[in-house]
């Protein structure tokens, strides 16, 4: 597996890259702005293939798998705006604060990441400039926009979950994560219970926090908005049909959390 070893240092991005932001139904009306920090998996050229097969960069490790199909559908079936970000989370991971060691990690579960070893601070600071940072100022843009033109604004970040880590088998079909706010997950909580089918993790698989995550902290709690991030495991959206029926079932959760929530809460 070849790999470019030449630094980036002034430029990441260049002809033939495809811009990181990602947007689907930017003048939707609904409430409901969703975000998908995981959504692709595409590596710059620059980078070459990181040192790692094809077969890897699929896996989780690459991506959130399943998660673009759910959330551009559920974009359109609630006239929502969703904001993603196309490169994969091993060239930078846009739900990690920049620093910490999985923001670009040389080690993902037990695969090793050739070309993340050893990378000069300008190369990093190229990837957070040229990735991180316009996914991330779109965000802050079209939330700052929305609250000028007092817009209600709640903010749901979309992910999914690998059936099984560490040789344990997770048995969630769909978690909630919040941190602060209770407000919004609760009410999602209490209609995802109420399906009768599923097993709902409450902060499962994962609990979000300042410390592991960046979306909700920083453009759901510090904007005083109200947030939550959805996990659905990725076996059962790994195809088109299970992704349909998916954004289908939340799509119509949401929409009933929307007349719950109004008036007075969504215009805090």
């Amino acid at each position: 597996m070849a790999f470019n070893t030449a630094e980036a240092a002034d430029q990441l991005l260049g002809e033939g890259d495809i811009p990181p932001v990602h947007e689907v139904n930017a003048e939707g009306t609904s409430p409901f702005l969703l975000t998908s920090d995981h959504y692709g998996r595409i590596l710059p050229r620059a980078l070459g293939d990181l040192g790692i097969s094809e077969s890897e960069l699929s896996r989780h490790i690459g991506w959130d798998i399943g998660i673009a199909g759910v959330a551009e559908r559920m974009a359109n079936m609630l006239n929502a705006h969703l904001i993603a970000q196309r490169y994969s989370r091993l060239v930078i991971d846009c739900n990690r604060p920049p620093g910490v060691a999985s923001s670009i990690p040389v080690m993902s579960e037990t695969t090793a990441i050739p070309r993340n070893e050893g990378i000069s601070e300008s190369e990093r600071a190229a990837r957070r400039r040229e990735i991180f940072d316009p996914y991330h100022h779109r965000i802050g843009a079209v939330i700052d926009s929305r609250l000028r033109d007092e817009r209600p604004t709640v903010l749901v970040s979309l992910h999914s979950f690998t059936p099984h880590y560490a040789g344990v088998a997770r048995p969630w079909h769909i978690g909630a994560l919040y941190n602060r706010d209770t407000v919004l997950p609760k009410l999602l909580l209490q209609h995802l219970r109420s399906e009768g089918d599923l097993v709902v993790g409450d902060n499962e698989p994962y609990a979000a926090s300042d410390l592991t995550d960046y979306t909700i902290p920083v453009h759901g709690e510090a904007r005083g908005l109200l947030n939550t991030g959805i996990e659905i495991r990725q076996d059962l959206i790994a195809d088109q049909s299970g992704q349909q029926r998916w954004a289908e079932r939340l799509a119509r959760i949401f929409a009933a959390i929307e007349m719950e929530l109004k008036p007075g809460l969504l215009a805090r």
